[in-house]
């Protein structure tokens, strides 16, 4: 986090199954125009390819800015979910 990145969750539920982190595979970022139409670019996403530790790779993302008020606590998003060959 020392560097701006969102702190990784150490395992998560999705669809009632429960996974572990194991290893950042990859990772980049997403930045888009200012929302009030300056010229300025700001960083929206961190992306993340991930090893579960029962072998899944995941693309995951966090996004800096919550959707809505109701969403404030919810960053992070998966994206795809898939076994390697």
């Amino acid at each position: 986090m020392a560097r701006g990145k969102p702190g990784f969750p150490t395992k998560f539920i999705w669809r009632d199954t429960e996974y572990v982190l194991d290893e950042v595979l990859k990772s980049w970022k997403q930045s888009g125009p200012c929302k009030s139409g300056s010229k300025e670019k700001y960083l929206r996403k961190h992306w993340f390819t991930i090893r579960t530790a029962d072998g899944l790779e995941m693309d995951i993302y966090f996004e800096r800015q919550p959707r809505s008020k109701s969403q404030a606590k919810t960053r992070w998003w998966l994206y795809t979910a898939s076994r390697p060959e």
